[in-house]
């Protein structure tokens, strides 16, 4: 019997679901959210395939199978700026925009801005220190941060940062409505800032966007500008904002690894890349399609089948990682898949890292004595393509 998609990702027991799927068939039928045939690949190496093979595309509108736009019931207006970006799209268009967008967003830009990050995990932390015994870390410091960090990195002005966080809690929420108005206050307040910066421009990503020029291709369109500037919002903030809250998770289940981390603090690096691979927080990747018959893990998938890569069932692939269901810390051989793989590799894995390295190691050293309220409670996840925790409260100070 296929699997329903919509039943694994809106499971109330999101560990248990994984888990059906880590130990089934690597390559099985499935249907998605609207009911439409598709397969579901869950095991590391037929994933690398899936992501790596020119004979599948990331590109909706290379098939015929799934309706992406009814899928998702959001209105032309705001599909189109989230079909045909960077994400969606194959060489040549892929090619061309990503030079671009990496001659925007170097190494350089992520180092520059990593004392604004510090900067803005202190003052989060110090209101935690200055309010209640009792916080839920992800709505006071994680969500915050990520969001601030977006802003700075596209050069939104400070008295803006309500706004776009009240746009950005609209645009994941589950209520439809909501979604729609939120993505449609984005997507004009980013037109008006691409005009005051092609006005004045500044020492910012979304400047270095509208200046970028690739040699005999010209420059992106606007289109293109709010586009890639809106999937740099929802990449980089809800993503970033999980990853840090489900890692201080787990280090506070077990405040002896936390006390290790916190007395050896050259080992956060490779902890942040323990927890891409353990809880990592997209656990799902870009629908491919296959252009032409594939045989794939034993099953032969037709042209134009819909592929739904599992990224959290391949970061735990017994055949990939040794005891994969345990956090390893000290885990050396780490080729996880959290950022993807391939031509569509997360192009904000850098600012991502270096996010999360300065908020552990801060919050560590700030508040040695961090506690969880309810340690032994289990976590409750949000529903969802990507894994997040409902909440995550804790004690900053410990008990008292």
């Amino acid at each position: 019997m296929d699997l329903e998609l919509a039943e694994i990702l809106y499971s109330t027991d999101r560990e248990s679901a994984f888990e059906q799927l880590r130990t089934g068939p690597r390559v099985r039928p499935a249907r998605y959210l609207d009911g439409t045939p598709m397969h579901l690949v869950t095991g590391y190496e037929e994933i690398g395939t899936v992501l790596t093979d020119p004979r599948f595309t990331i590109d909706p509108r290379k098939q015929t199978r799934l309706d992406v736009e009814s899928a998702t019931g959001l209105p032309p207006d705001v599909q189109r700026y989230l079909v045909g970006t960077l994400a969606t799209s194959d060489p040549p268009d892929h090619t061309r925009l990503r030079r671009l967008v990496s001659r925007a967003f170097t190494p350089r830009r992520v180092n520059a801005l990593r004392p604004r990050v510090q900067h803005i995990t202190d003052g989060l932390l110090d209101r935690l220190a200055a309010g209640d015994a009792e916080v839920d870390l992800i709505e006071e410091f994680t969500h915050p941060l990520s969001l601030q960090v977006i802003c700075e990195l596209l050069g939104v002005p400070t008295e803006d940062h309500k706004q776009w966080e009240a746009w950005a809690k609209g645009i994941a929420t589950p209520q439809r409505a909501l979604v729609v108005d939120s993505a449609r206050g984005l997507i004009r307040y980013i037109d008006d800032l691409i005009g005051a910066k092609r006005a004045r421009a500044g020492d910012d990503l979304l400047s270095a966007l509208i200046a970028a020029r690739d040699d005999g291709s010209g420059r992106l369109t606007d289109e293109e500008l709010v586009a890639l500037a809106l999937s740099i919002l929802l990449a980089g903030h809800e993503t970033t904002s999980r990853l840090i809250s489900e890692g201080m998770h787990v280090l506070l289940r077990r405040p002896e690894r936390a006390a290790s981390l916190r007395a050896d603090p050259p080992r956060i690096a490779a902890t942040v890349e323990e927890f891409l691979r353990y809880c990592g927080p997209v656990d799902v990747g870009m629908m491919r399609y296959t252009l032409e018959a594939v045989e794939l893990g034993g099953v032969v998938l037709p042209a134009g089948e819909p592929v739904q890569v599992v990224y959290g069932a391949a970061n735990r692939d017994t055949a990939r990682f040794e005891r994969p269901d345990t956090p390893d810390l000290n885990r050396g051989d780490n080729p996880h898949l959290a950022f993807g793989h391939g031509m569509h590799h997360c192009l904000g894995a850098a600012l991502a890292r270096a996010e999360a390295s300065i908020a552990f190691e801060s919050l560590l050293h700030r508040f040695p004595r961090m506690e969880l309220v309810a340690p032994d409670e289990a976590p409750r996840w949000l529903p969802g393509i990507g894994r997040a925790l409902e909440s995550l409260r804790v004690r900053p100070t410990g008990s008292a």
